[in-house]
C-alpha cells in the first residue's frame, strides 16, 4: 500500500556529506533499479551521499544484496529481525551464510532482541541473536544490533559470546549511564530521528557523551521521521534533520560532525568508494 502522506521538504545540502547508516530501501517503497536511484538522487541533494539498506527478513535481506549492485551509493546488511526468528532455521541460516560474503554486504543486521513485540519468543530470539553472532566473526563484518527494551540481556549475550570487532547499536535508546557502558566496551552508537525528539530527554543525554568517532547517524526509514516532521515518511535525506540536530546538542561544528560520521561510517562497514 503506497504511503500518501506528505514527505518533509528535502532540507539544504549539508556542508559536507555524511552517510545514512541504516535505512529500508524496500519499505521506502522502492522495488527496483529507477526507484533506488530517485531515492538516492533526493538523497544527494541533502548531502547524504551513501546508505545501509537493512534488510529485516530473507525476502528483503536478497533485495537488499541485490539493490546494492544496482547503485554505488547503496550498501546492503543482512539478518533476520528478532521478531521473525519463531521459525529461524537452516534455510534461513544457509541463505544468509550466502548473502554474507558478497563484497557489497556490509554487515550482519539488523539482529539482536526486542521485549516489545511477542512475535517470537524470546528463547529463540537468543538462539538467533547468538547465530548471528557467530556469523558477523566468520565473515569479519560488522553486527548491527537492534535493542528495544533488553538492553541488560544484549550486553549479556555479547558478553557470554564474545563481541565481533564491531559492533554498531542501531537506534540507540539507551539512557546515559547505558551510552557509557556500551562506550567503554568500544561500541558504536547510531542515533536515529528520535534524538532529535525534545521530550526525549535521557536519549539526547546520551548522545551528548559518545565521543566522536564512535558516532554514526541514521534514518531507519520509513519509520522514526526527526523533528519537526514526527509522522511523516521518512527517507534517506531526513538524516540531514537529525545531524544539524546533533551538532546544535552537542555544541559542534555541523562541518565537523558531518565529516566525522562519514569517517566512522566508511571505517565500520569498510566503505572503499
Amino acid at each position: 500500500m503506497t504511503d500518501t502522506r506528505e514527505r518533509p521538504p528535502v532540507p539544504e545540502a549539508l556542508p559536507a556529506p555524511v552517510i545514512d547508516a541504516h535505512t529500508h530501501l524496500d519499505a521506502c517503497g522502492a522495488v527496483d533499479a529507477a526507484d533506488v536511484a530517485a531515492l538516492l538522487d533526493r538523497a544527494e541533494a541533502a548531502g547524504v551521499s551513501h546508505v545501509v539498506t537493512v534488510a529485516d527478513d530473507l525476502k528483503a535481506a536478497r533485495w537488499a544484496a541485490e539493490a546494492s549492485t544496482w547503485d554505488p551509493r547503496v550498501y546492503a546488511a543482512v539478518a533476520v529481525h528478532p521478531t521473525r526468528t519463531s521459525s529461524f532455521g537452516d534455510v534461513e541460516k544457509a541463505e544468509l551464510e550466502r548473502l554474507a560474503v558478497l563484497p557489497r554486504v556490509v554487515a550482519i543486521g539488523e539482529t539482536g532482541l526486542d521485549y516489545y513485540w511477542d512475535y517470537s519468543p524470546p528463547a529463540a530470539q537468543h538462539e538467533a541473536f547468538r547465530w548471528h553472532i557467530d556469523l558477523s566473526k566468520r565473515v569479519g563484518k560488522p553486527l548491527m544490533i537492534h535493542d528495544r527494551d533488553a538492553h541488560e540481556d544484549i550486553l549479556k549475550v555479547l558478553d557470554a559470546e564474545g563481541a565481533p570487532s564491531t559492533v554498531v547499536f542501531h537506534c540507540f535508546s539507551g539512557d546515559a549511564d547505558f551510552a557509557r557502558r556500551c562506550v567503554d566496551a568500544g561500541y558504536v552508537l547510531s542515533f536515529a530521528g528520535p534524538v532529535t525528539f525534545k521530550n526525549a530527554r535521557a536519549l539526547r543525554e546520551a548522545a551528548q557523551l559518545v565521543p566522536q568517532d564512535q558516532l554514526l547517524v541514521e534514518t531507519d526509514a520509513p519509520f522514526l521521521t526527526p523533528h519537526p516532521y514526527r509522522g511523516r515518511p521518512n527517507e534517506p535525506y531526513c538524516v540531514n534533520y537529525t545531524v544539524r540536530d546533533l551538532a546544535t546538542l552537542r555544541g559542534e561544528d555541523l562541518s565537523e560532525l558531518c565529516s566525522a560520521v562519514t569517517r566512522n561510517a566508511q571505517r565500520v562497514f569498510g566503505l572503499g568508494y
